[in-house]
């Protein structure tokens, strides 16, 4: 994904932190038709609260290596496949 873009939570799927634990739910029309729910680990957590329709994938980045002691190249792969698995799920357009 391009470090200009800028993401976007799925308006259809909400989150809520349980037992310090953030789990991501798909809205359904009814129970039955709920098949998932994901939970993010702490880093995964806090790079999805940083998804708010406005900072770029770029910013997103910066302010997880300001945030958490990694490398660079580390940080870019793990998001990277972060945002893949959040595009699978349909939890960022």
């Amino acid at each position: 994904m391009e470090d200009k873009a800028i993401l976007r939570k799925n308006k259809d799927m909400v989150h809520r932190v349980i037992g310090g634990e953030t789990i991501l739910l798909p809205v359904y029309k009814s129970s039955e038709e709920i098949n998932c729910i994901y939970t993010l680990n702490p880093a995964a957590a806090w790079v999805w609260e940083m998804i708010d329709g406005k900072k770029t994938l770029a910013k997103i980045k910066k302010m997880t290596l300001d945030e958490f002691e990694a490398k660079s190249e580390e940080v870019a792969r793990k998001m990277e496949k972060l945002i893949e698995e959040l595009k699978q799920i349909k939890a960022i357009v």
